[in-house]
């Protein structure tokens, strides 16, 4: 949680929720937990892969995290 008048802390977070529900669950129904694991997966892998971040130069996390190591 963040400090008293220090909302900073949380926004990583609660931006990833937001991605999360407007991106992956939104309008989605779930036959079992094979399903959803299953799409979770996919969603992850597709969210570190392949989307772009404009917060990160318009690459993709994975992308990012190579361009820094070097």
């Amino acid at each position: 949680m963040s400090a008293k008048g220090c909302p900073y802390d949380n926004a990583v977070a609660e931006t990833t929720y937001k991605t999360f529900k407007t991106e992956f669950i939104k309008g989605k129904k779930f036959e079992n937990l094979t399903q959803l694991k299953c799409e979770l997966f996919d969603f992850v892998n597709w969210y570190n892969n392949i989307r772009i971040h404009g917060s990160l130069n318009y690459l993709t996390p994975v992308e990012f995290r190579k361009q820094q190591s070097t």
